[in-house]
């Protein structure tokens, strides 16, 4: 098999980037392995890249070194192609996907990377684009969509520009009017804060938007809160929302489906795993086992997922209603 690692030299604001690059080198040196690093050049290029690499047909394992943006770049640039497993060694500042199979400092081992286990996950199809992690629409892809902006402020942490992006979305625009289709079911027409469908569960830099959500049991986790309340009222419940505490909201609305469309007179902010444009309609379906994914040997991910351990939180969700 060959191993691809696509290094997005300005992840993390580029402080990683010669510390990753100098032990892949040293890893694979030793080990004998057949290797290519691939510093992107520009945005868009490692989607180019990884879909370049896969179409060649040979066995590989690419490696998205970086954030959530390049994870997302790889994941769009080699679906379709069954030659290819994909991993992310997180350099961001965010690394939202990651956060389900342990944390940033246990996942930049090269060795338990090129040693992990391919699983298939479930993927998010918006139109042309795919996503790993999530989608969304409503303020908090207004926010994505600024967030961009203040990231660029170098002491802000993915984390700290998202918070801060939230704060500025407070005097602008925290509803809008949805028309939404989950699966079959009749639309309904809704004044909302934002509507989230979740493959897995974080995003914005730490954000639990799904907190129950799963990357492999073939769902997508709906998420919709209502603009039933004040804006101070919203403000006091960021942390709480922050950690996933709002399923039970009376103001929220949770589902699992399979497909939801979304319909906006005005143009919305749609965000796709990051990467944010402004739209009428969208759509949103999940893909089952859309992608190899490499756990790294780190990782408990396997072992729960067998044991129930992650698998029960639905479990006991649904308990709580009956």
């Amino acid at each position: 098999m060959k191993h691809i690692f696509v290094v997005n030299p300005v992840s993390g604001k580029g402080k990683s980037t010669a510390k990753i690059v100098d032990e892949i080198n040293g890893y694979c040196s030793q080990n004998g392995l057949n290797y290519t690093i691939h510093q992107t050049k520009a945005p868009g290029d490692g989607l180019e890249y990884a879909r370049e690499m896969a179409a060649t047909g040979e066995p590989m394992r690419i490696y998205a070194c970086g954030g959530d943006g390049t994870l997302y770049e790889v994941v769009n640039g080699v679906y379709g192609y069954s030659n290819v497993e994909v991993a992310a060694i997180p350099l961001g500042s965010g690394n939202d996907f990651i956060r389900l199979f342990g944390t940033k400092e246990e996942l930049v081992n090269i060795e338990a990377q090129v040693n992990g286990t391919a699983i298939e996950l479930d993927l998010i199809r918006c139109g042309d684009r795919l996503a790993i992690n999530e989608c969304s629409m409503g303020m908090d892809a207004e926010v994505c969509a600024k967030q961009f902006d203040f990231k660029k402020i170098p002491w802000l942490s993915g984390e700290a520009a998202y918070t801060v992006s939230l704060l500025w979305a407070f005097t602008k625009k925290i509803k809008s009017t949805f028309t939404v289709t989950i699966d079959d079911d009749e639309p309904f027409t809704e004044d909302v804060v934002f509507c989230y469908c979740g493959n897995s569960r974080w995003y914005g830099g730490g954000y639990m938007a799904g907190p129950i959500a799963l990357p492999d049991d073939g769902w997508l986790d709906v998420v919709i809160v209502k603009k039933e309340m004040s804006r101070l009222k919203l403000l006091s419940l960021i942390n709480k929302y922050k950690r996933g505490e709002h399923l039970d909201w009376d103001v929220t609305m949770f589902r699992r489906a399979k497909k939801v469309t979304v319909h906006c007179d005005t143009p919305a902010a749609v965000n796709v795993d990051g990467e944010c444009d402004y739209v009428n309609d969208s759509s949103f379906e999940i893909i089952e086992k859309g992608i190899k994914f490499v756990i790294p040997t780190v990782s408990a991910y396997i072992q729960d997922r067998a044991s129930g351990k992650i698998h029960g939180e639905m479990e006991r969700y649904i308990a709580t209603k009956k």
